[in-house]
């Protein structure tokens, strides 16, 4: 079974955030990069497949700019066999996103798709469930728990009630869940056979993709700073500042 995973090059989750002087975009000037957290869990799931024998082969895709190689490199260090650079220096959004995976879908024809459920930058939660409609394949989102069994795949979905299992025939799309699984560390090994492993880089018009988009982005600004708290000495006190500060009462 050929599993197909795409992961998205972010700002590590570690750097604090800074909007351009201009509030055009978010500033990426000396800024650490790194896959995104959610496509980290769906690179294990996928690798956890392959050590089960359940997964023949992991291609991993990545849509962005020539830098976002670093992090297919990543990836097939944690397992992955071969990597798919879509090049593209566009800020694109969650369609066409989709669409571009839609389009490596088919000519890969893998047999499950694994991503993450959200990437931390957008956070939009989209391209999953869009690529699902696209695509005509059975979706399971947010996913805690994924066993295959022959021609289907079983998934347990964190939803707002608790937990739902569904049962999807191949092949199908999955979105990752933090608490899937905790990913590995790649090994310094591994890292240099990574090296050594094919990456194929594609573009938009060589995938017959257009990524035009109706959006634009008018103004970028970072949240307003919060006011300190403060201690109150009685109840009466709180409820008084509720009702005539804060107003909330």
């Amino acid at each position: 079974m050929k599993v197909l995973v795409a992961v998205k090059r972010v700002v590590d989750y570690n750097v604090k955030v800074r909007v351009k002087a201009d509030n055009s975009g978010v500033d990426l000037a000396n800024v650490k990069m790194s896959m995104n957290p959610f496509c980290e869990i769906a690179v294990e799931e996928a690798v956890r497949l392959k050590e089960k024998g359940v997964a023949t082969e992991i291609v991993v895709v990545s849509i962005g700019p020539t830098t976002a190689q670093e992090q297919l490199r990543t990836a097939l260090a944690l397992g992955a066999d071969r990597a798919i650079l879509v090049e593209s220096a566009e800020e694109l959004t969650s369609l066409a996103v989709a669409k571009l995976l839609k389009a490596v879908v088919d000519k890969e024809q893998p047999q499950l798709v694994i991503l993450g459920k959200q990437a931390i930058d957008s956070d939009n939660n989209q391209t999953g469930q869009m690529l699902a409609a696209l695509s005509g394949y059975a979706q399971g989102t947010f996913a805690s728990k994924v066993e295959v069994c022959g021609d289907s795949v079983t998934v347990t979905r964190e939803i707002d009630a608790g937990a739902q299992t569904v049962s999807l025939k191949l092949p199908a799309i999955v979105t990752t869940d933090l608490r899937l699984n905790e990913p590995r560390y790649a090994s310094l090994p591994n890292i240099m056979k990574a090296k050594k492993k094919p990456l194929d880089v594609l573009t938009a018009d060589a995938l017959g993709v257009s990524t035009s988009s109706t959006n634009k982005t008018l103004k970028v600004e970072a949240p307003a700073a919060r006011s300190a708290g403060i201690k109150v000495k009685s109840v009466a006190e709180l409820v008084e500042k509720l009702k005539n500060e804060a107003k909330v009462i």
